[in-house]
């Protein structure tokens, strides 16, 4: 579980920076609740929403991989591009509420790995469980 924790680290100091950014914003701006019709507020908030929806379902599927044994080298990537995407993501969303290179991008690695991960777990049920029971 050292990886998983590794990512859930990573992408946590991530999270709690941009949940800062949303203070710091709330302050400078007095709007305590809602966006108040700030554009910039607005964007913030919802980067900082959008990687609270994802990243929780993306660090059980990783974690629930490394407990299956998966090889390492695998773990690290899928949480490398996860880390990579939620960054990519935020800095888009960040610059504007519109559709960004960086949003796109972002996201599309996101949904990637998930589904990567979430595959990998499929297979390696079936293997385990229909190919060849009782072989390991």
């Amino acid at each position: 579980m050292r990886i998983t924790g590794l990512y859930a680290a990573l992408l946590a100091l991530l999270m709690l920076g941009m949940a800062v950014r949303v203070m710091l914003l709330r302050r400078n701006t007095s709007i305590g609740l809602g966006d108040g019709g700030n554009r910039k507020l607005a964007c913030a908030v919802r980067a900082h929403g959008n990687a609270i929806e994802y990243v929780p379902l993306a660090l059980i599927l990783l974690l629930v991989l490394e407990l299956n044994q998966t090889l390492p080298v695998l773990l690290h990537v899928f949480g490398i591009v996860l880390v990579l995407g939620r960054i990519t993501h935020a800095v888009g969303l960040s610059a504007t509420p519109g559709m960004s290179a960086g949003r796109a991008v972002g996201a599309g690695l996101t949904l990637f790995v998930m589904i990567a991960m979430a595959l990998m777990l499929a297979w390696q049920y079936v293997v385990i469980h229909v190919i060849a029971p009782g072989v390991a």
